[in-house]
């Protein structure tokens, strides 16, 4: 049978009985070796047992899915000032982006490395403290090892303190699972399309998407998988991470030119998300405005919706 596991971009592509390659990010070979062996014994197995890779992240329980996209337009909203603004700054900036530009980036293999580093270099010539980040963890326990590559930028105050916001620019990705049912893709088409803002807030997507996808599964019988447990997607963002703000540029060779295709695409598909998602927010102002809409003070105290 060829049974195959899709993973995030950034994650592996893992074949059952066959070999392992790579989608993104340039994973280890330890880290190779643990997930492949985990996805097998998954495939082959199941649920696992309750000591498991698959085991539960927490106590609480399932979900019900209607309840848990009620949270996510709260998680939505619960961002300060200056992440909205930054928020509106990166999608102006990856919709004035074209083809053309990634081409001054030179990466081999790419995998939207191009993508993410333009970015920043438009974000540092507007006067953002930006950076690509790659991550990278070993395994350890249920948590499989890995690496991603994101952005930042670090926001300062009046005070000499600062903050560190996430980009993540291919966010619903991440919590992309089979046989999903439709509740769930519509829980996962509400997230947003490039994800903007602190690492508190980013947990309590994370927390929501965990459940949800916990719940979906259960309803075909199937057990979370460990690439979508709550400690190995926290991993992405919170593990050790090297951190660039100017990458070699040069015209890429016609060599080159398949893989910039590829991320051409993503491009592409990206912007295309965007303008969809914003086209669907204009039409939700007028509903909202017109109910006079507010966030109730007892859903502010709910332990996922703290305001930051």
């Amino acid at each position: 049978m060829d049974c195959r596991v899709c993973v995030a971009p950034g994650d592996l592509w893992f074949r059952a009985g066959g070999g392992v390659g790579q989608i993104g990010g340039g994973f280890s070979h330890e880290s190779e070796h643990d997930l492949a062996l985990m996805v097998s014994d998954f495939l082959e197995n199941g649920s696992l047992g309750s000591e498991s890779w698959c085991s539960s992240d927490s106590d609480s329980g399932l979900f019900d899915l209607a309840h848990l996209a009620e949270k996510i337009p709260f998680c939505k909203l619960s961002m300060a000032q200056y992440e909205s603004d930054l928020l509106s700054v990166v999608h102006s900036l990856l919709l004035s982006m074209n083809e053309t530009n990634l081409q001054s980036i030179n990466f081999n293999p790419c995998y939207a490395s191009c993508i993410r580093f333009y970015l920043v270099k438009l974000m540092r010539l507007s006067g953002y403290d930006a950076g690509v980040c790659a991550s990278k963890w070993q395994g350890s326990g249920k948590v499989p090892g890995g690496d991603h590559e994101y952005i930042d930028v670090v926001n300062y105050n009046s005070s000499g303190s600062s903050e560190r916001l996430i980009i993540d620019i291919d966010f619903r990705s991440h919590f992309e699972i089979a046989r999903a049912v439709e509740s769930y893709d519509r829980i996962l088409n509400s997230l947003p399309v490039v994800y903007v803002g602190s690492f508190t807030r980013l947990k309590q997507f994370l927390g929501i998407m965990v459940e949800a996808a916990r719940s979906s599964l259960k309803q075909n019988s199937m057990p979370l998988p460990p690439w979508r447990s709550l400690a190995y997607l926290q991993a992405k963002w919170q593990s050790p991470y090297q951190r660039q703000t100017n990458p070699q540029s040069k015209i890429i060779s016609s060599a080159n030119s398949f893989n910039h295709e590829q991320c051409s695409e993503q491009l592409r598909r990206l912007q295309s998300s965007l303008h969809s998602e914003m086209d669907v927010e204009q039409l939700l102002k007028p509903r909202n405005s017109e109910s006079n809409w507010q966030l109730k003070p007892d859903r502010w105290r709910h332990p996922l919706f703290r305001p930051l």
